[in-house]
């Protein structure tokens, strides 16, 4: 299985999604993630620390992608109309990281017409950076995706500074200290188990 994760604007957990996927999806099977990012940020986390599994360059990705069951391709923030469309070609799943404001969303939304102009339905939203309550941007913006039908992850993923931590140090969320670490952990772990449905 070949999972794209991009979105138009950078600054969306992009990194931090496609790090906590393949970090999980590795505990089911053989994973690898590809950094397709010229800043190469999803490398520079893993040389930091250590993680559950290889971080492999785009460069070198059609020579180790048969090793593994599952490849998380982590893409450079605003690819243009070949490169989506070559990554549309090339994935089982296209993940749309967005957080809840109005130019994340509507960048979300530049991408998402890109796609249905290729016919490549196979997407799905994940809002990120969700800040907690008394703020009601994720469930607004969650509502807005639903009323459009798009498809959108049921679990969203917290704004945590935990996540900050994790990349500093080089590990997933769930390996740092911090009292709100769990949570970030347990809301990849939804967004993983719906992946594997």
């Amino acid at each position: 299985m070949i999972i794209t994760v991009a979105s138009f604007k950078g600054g969306v957990a992009k990194t931090t999604s496609s790090v906590h996927l393949a970090a999980l999806l590795s505990r089911k099977a053989a994973t690898a993630l590809i950094d397709g990012d010229p800043n190469r940020s999803a490398t520079g986390w893993g040389k930091r620390g250590k993680l559950p599994f290889p971080i492999v360059d785009e460069r070198a990705a059609a020579k180790r992608s048969r090793d593994f069951e599952y490849l998380v391709i982590d893409t450079e923030a605003r690819p243009d109309a070949d490169d989506i469309k070559a990554l549309s070609e090339s994935c089982d799943l296209w993940i749309l990281p967005s957080s809840p404001d109005a130019l994340a969303l509507e960048a979300m939304m530049q991408t998402i017409e890109t796609l249905q102009g290729l016919n490549a339905n196979h997407f799905k939203v994940l809002l990120t950076i969700v800040p907690p309550k008394p703020s009601r941007d994720g469930e607004e913006a969650r509502s807005m995706l639903l009323e459009n039908e798009l498809p959108v992850f049921k679990q969203s993923i917290p704004r945590l500074v935990a996540f900050q931590k994790a990349a500093l140090a080089g590990v997933t969320v769930n390996e740092v200290a911090d009292p709100r670490a769990e949570q970030g952990w347990k809301a990849y772990q939804a967004i993983a188990k719906e992946l594997l449905l």
